[in-house]
């Protein structure tokens, strides 16, 4: 999976868990495609600060599904629901996913 793809994927779980700064930087630069001089003149920043947060808040959601494994999780519930043969019982597991 392409890790820009995988990093919102992962934002969607654990973002609450960023700081606001964190969760606005993360927006604008995978959501909004902001170039990181672009986020860094409109929070009043230098570039490479931008850069350093960027990288920090991609270790902290890889390190909170290394704990938490909720993205994988996920994915593996999916995969079973797909194999249920009984759609009503399907639409229901996928409902709660």
């Amino acid at each position: 999976m392409k890790k820009q793809i995988f990093l919102t994927i992962l934002f969607d779980y654990y973002g609450e868990l960023l700081t606001v700064k964190q969760r606005n930087y993360f927006k604008d630069y995978y959501f909004e495609n902001l170039s990181l001089s672009e986020i860094a003149e409109n929070a009043g920043v230098s570039r490479n600060a931008v850069h350093k947060q960027l990288k920090i808040i991609e270790d902290k959601l890889m390190y909170y599904e290394k704990i938490l494994c909720l993205s994988e999780k996920n994915r593996k519930l999916e995969k079973l629901a797909d194999s249920i043969k009984d759609e009503d019982i399907k639409k229901k597991i996928k409902d709660i996913l």
